[in-house]
């Protein structure tokens, strides 16, 4: 197969692939030309399977990354092998310290076939669900004390500066809690609902847990002890943790 006909094939297959994902995909194709994009997306890929044997033999040529808002990112890449298809890989988050990642398990990539459709099922029903929850939990480890949420339950971390927390697993959540108040950090992933107002915070709490319910996902709050209270209904008022309520500037 010709090159031009090989990078035709590759970034149409991912743009059919991200527009059938669940959430809002976006899709990015790298030449060969882009040698600096490519060698920094090979040094994120976050797998020691597959796609990492893969590479071994064959350095990255060409790619497609989908793109997901909150800064999730998969690559799509060329299969080297007998069969036809394409291998599509977690990519890991950039600026983390290597600490973050000790402990947890890479959500190794996997091999489609030549049908975006088929893919994209294999995706959502697989890499993107480890993928997700390896995401929440590398970004809880790189800032300690707000606990990793579930496909299936949203933890709200209490803050020092009486804030709450969350690392929302999947763009569901993720929607829900930028609804109703939540400011997201694209670097961390991490939504915070600033405290200042407890009326208003509790109030945001509680319709969170409302929306959240609809779409099948449970909610949570951590308390400072580090206690986890499960809530059938969100709390009317949460309690409010000890500590200073003045609103602190978020620093890096």
């Amino acid at each position: 197969m010709h090159h031009h006909e090989d990078s035709e094939r590759l970034a149409s297959f991912a743009d059919v692939l991200a527009g059938e994902l669940p959430g809002a995909w976006s899709s990015t194709y790298h030449p060969t030309e882009h040698k600096e994009d490519l060698a920094e997306l090979a040094d994120r890929i976050w797998d020691l399977d597959l796609v990492a044997e893969s590479l071994a033999e064959h350095p990255l040529q060409q790619a497609a990354v989908l793109s997901r808002p909150d800064g999730a990112q998969l690559l799509v890449l060329d299969r080297h092998d007998e069969r036809d298809g394409f291998l599509i890989a977690a990519v890991a988050p950039r600026d983390l310290p290597d600490e973050a990642y000790r402990g947890g398990r890479e959500p190794n990539g996997i091999a489609l076939t030549d049908d975006p459709f088929l893919g994209a099922e294999r995706v959502a029903g697989d890499l993107l669900a480890r993928y997700d929850i390896a995401l929440a939990q590398v970004r809880h480890n790189a800032n300690d004390g707000i606990l990793p949420s579930q496909p299936d339950r949203v933890v709200l971390t209490w803050q020092p500066d009486g804030s709450l927390a969350a690392t929302p697993v999947g763009a569901s959540a993720a929607t829900v809690l930028a609804t109703n108040g939540f400011v997201s950090d694209q670097q961390t992933g991490i939504y915070r609902l600033n405290g200042d107002d407890s009326t208003k915070q509790a109030r945001a709490v509680r319709e969170t847990g409302r929306q959240l319910r609809a779409h099948g996902i449970d909610i949570a709050l951590q308390h400072p002890s580090g206690r986890i209270t499960p809530t059938a209904t969100a709390p009317a008022t949460p309690a409010v943790p000890a500590g200073p309520r003045a609103s602190q500037a978020r620093s890096r």
